[in-house]
């Protein structure tokens, strides 16, 4: 059963569907990963002028977000920067299916005196004097994917995956991470505070860093090291109508074409 038949069934069950009025006066909540806030937020603001349907959003860290769910949110969407935080919803019967809606690799930023390119990535990172950033682990997958990175360059180099895990300095995507200031994007603030020497993110995160600090080097992961992020969506048990309508604008090709000029991987275009 491929991605959009999975949620179209249960519309049909329910009666809803993508082009109907919007009936509902409560706005949908969406909650989503940050690294999904340029896109979702267009893909929102395009599906609630095509419906009429209010959309709101709040965008963090997955697994933060997840756990404001399970506790006290109010979402009837979850987007995630994983499988596993939604997976959790479902195990526990917030939702139902959940289903890929995009894909994202990792890059690493650097500084603009750095020398590094991608043959030299892993022994850069490796060097004594280069401070490696990576987002928080479990908070965000943005950290677990990183370290899973460094799983992989153990195998290439005995050893190092404990040299990149112990030198990582988490400096986003936790619940005390320092924000960057208002209109600012976190992973550009932080290398412009020069916090890093080099910082291990998605490569959609990546460019708009570089959109706001031009003098930032964007390094693509060589392929031994690549590692690829899938994003799932669930939608909570019970949800409003519109809800659904959301997530299957999220999934038609109008969607998926606004999350793949942001540079993520579109699993229903072709």
């Amino acid at each position: 059963m491929n991605v959009v038949t999975r949620l179209i069934l249960p519309m049909i069950l329910t009666g809803t569907a993508l082009s109907a009025p919007a009936l509902a006066e409560a706005p949908i909540n969406l909650y989503a990963a940050g690294s999904l806030k340029s896109a979702l937020g267009e893909v929102a603001a395009q599906y609630q002028s095509q419906s009429g349907a209010a959309v709101a959003t709040r965008f963090g860290p997955s697994g933060l977000l997840r756990k404001e769910i399970e506790t006290a949110g109010h979402a009837d969407l979850f987007a995630s920067a994983n499988l596993a935080h939604p997976d959790k919803l479902a195990a526990a019967g917030w939702g139902d299916s959940v289903v890929l809606f995009a894909r994202n690799q990792l890059c690493a930023i650097a500084q603009p005196a750095l020398k590094v390119d991608s043959d030299s990535l892993l022994a850069v990172m490796l060097d004594p004097e280069v401070r490696v950033g990576t987002s928080t682990p479990k908070a965000d997958p943005s950290g677990d994917y990183a370290f899973e990175l460094f799983r992989k360059a153990d195998t290439l180099q005995s050893g190092a995956y404990q040299t990149l895990s112990s030198k990582a300095l988490q400096l986003t995507g936790g619940p005390d991470s320092e924000p960057a200031p208002k209109g600012k994007n976190q992973y550009g603030w932080v290398m412009s505070e020069q916090r890093a020497d080099l910082f291990i993110t998605y490569c959609t995160n990546a460019v708009l860093a570089q959109k706001q600090e031009p003098q930032l080097q964007i390094i693509k992961v060589p392929a031994p090291l690549a590692v690829g992020a899938s994003y799932g969506l669930i939608v909570k048990e019970g949800a409003q109508s519109d809800a659904w309508g959301l997530a299957m604008f999220m999934l038609s090709e109008p969607g998926q074409s606004i999350l793949n000029r942001y540079g993520f991987e579109s699993p229903t275009l072709r």
